[in-house]
């Protein structure tokens, strides 16, 4: 009899909807006490991002709709809420320092919440609203490095924490977009926050690491050490990039385009043998042409090469560089190009990795590729959310809709 129950036994439903420039891609878990199981994932093409902003909102309304009910299907189950991944260049990120005099008090909560508000006083644009403010490590006194003050004695209480805004319209149409699509927001999270809620461990984080999510429209970067985040940076540049180069340079059509780059496309052309000929579709009734596959390896190793070096030069200036101790962890749907681990050692010069998500049970096989990684990640921040409650900064869907009002 207990077997049964134990059989019967349902966990709380999560599910995370990641809005990308070439995919939406919804995943439904069920939390558990002790694990989260995928029971659901849908994926429908995005036609209405570009560069992980929505600028059409019905035809992204259509492609919600379309990936929520492939998910809602698999799972025998509907969901009314989501957490829902942003990019994009209009994301900020920032360190910001909060001071608060505890005068030889024990540090409470609302100690660390009142330090934390602190860190928040700085001026933004108006045309932003703050998302994310993320704790990295707090000081008693002379006492640094502290991760919980709880329960300590001091005169002063000091945090650091990471700050990321985001763009107020972008929000808006986002959260509009879900809406239409009969979806309630729970919280909006950055996409590399999120996916690095699946393929980071807590080792690399500790000693430090590079989460490089490279997708259709952008290319996410957060680093972490001292198992804190510590920067974020946001590229316009991503999957689609390689796409158009091929489609102008081989002249044929961008789907074409993406159909070679998917089956003969890669990262370093010294790879490629010179005697390898591939098809390649022209435009209208013309008869298709006879071409290198090194050529066409060429023209996506010098866009890949171009965001690498980007971000590496990003890294450098950041000034966390030298605490990168575990090396690149690389995901996302461009980083199954053939030969881009090996490109990214060249360029980084430290250890890369490809990252597929970890750390959940269920129909593990679904979801097992860097393009469902955001999906993957944000159900499990939303089942780390559901029993802690929001972060600081998740109550943005509120104060977005005191924004619309105010401009009405």
């Amino acid at each position: 009899m207990q077997e049964n129950d134990e059989q019967q036994e349902s966990g709380e439903l999560v599910a995370g909807l990641d809005i990308g420039t070439t995919k939406i891609c919804v995943v439904i878990g069920e939390v558990f006490g002790d694990r989260v199981d995928v029971i659901g994932v849908g994926t429908s093409a995005s036609s209405g991002m570009k560069k992980g902003v929505v600028v059409n909102i019905e035809a992204t309304v259509k492609a919600i709709r379309e990936a929520v009910d492939a998910a809602s299907d698999m799972a025998g189950c509907d969901i009314e809420t989501v957490y829902v991944g942003i990019a994009g260049n209009h994301i900020k990120g920032f360190n910001s320092p909060g001071i608060l005099a505890i005068n030889n008090q024990e540090i409470r909560e609302r100690h660390i919440e009142e330090v934390i508000q602190a860190a928040q006083t700085v001026k933004i644009s108006d045309n932003q609203q703050i998302i994310h403010v993320l704790p990295q490590e707090y000081m008693v006194d002379d006492h640094t490095g502290i991760q919980n003050p709880l329960g300590m004695t001091g005169v002063r209480l000091v945090t650091n924490v990471h700050i990321v805004t985001a763009d107020n319209t972008s929000l808006h149409n986002l959260v509009t977009s879900c809406n239409r699509a009969g979806l309630g927001v729970s919280e909006i999270v950055l996409e590399s926050v999120a996916s690095s809620y699946t393929v980071l461990d807590k080792d690399e984080m500790e000693l430090g690491v590079a989460l490089l999510d490279i997708g259709g429209g952008t290319t996410d970067l957060a680093v972490f050490c001292n198992g804190t985040i510590k920067h974020t940076w946001e590229l316009a540049l991503g999957g689609n990039n390689l796409t158009n180069d091929l489609s102008v340079g081989l002249r044929t059509p961008l789907q074409e385009a993406e159909e070679l780059k998917y089956l003969y496309g890669g990262a370093l052309s010294s790879m490629i043998k010179e005697n390898l000929i591939i098809e390649v579709p022209t435009v209208g009734d013309r008869k298709p042409r006879k071409v290198s596959q090194r050529v066409m390896v060429e023209i996506l190793e010098a866009r890949i090469e171009e965001i690498l070096q980007m971000v590496n030069k990003n890294i450098c200036t950041s000034g966390y560089r030298n605490r990168i101790n575990s090396g690149i962890v690389l995901t996302g749907g461009t980083s199954l190009l053939a030969n881009i681990v090996e490109m990214a050692e060249q360029i980084f010069d430290m250890p890369v990795r490809m990252a597929y998500p970890q750390g959940i049970g269920g129909r593990v096989e679904d979801v097992r590729s860097p393009r469902c990684t955001t999906g993957v990640g944000l159900v499990l921040y939303g089942s780390q959310a559901s029993h802690s409650g929001p972060r600081e900064g998740g109550g943005v869907v509120n104060r977005l809709k005191n924004w619309v009002k105010n401009i009405v």
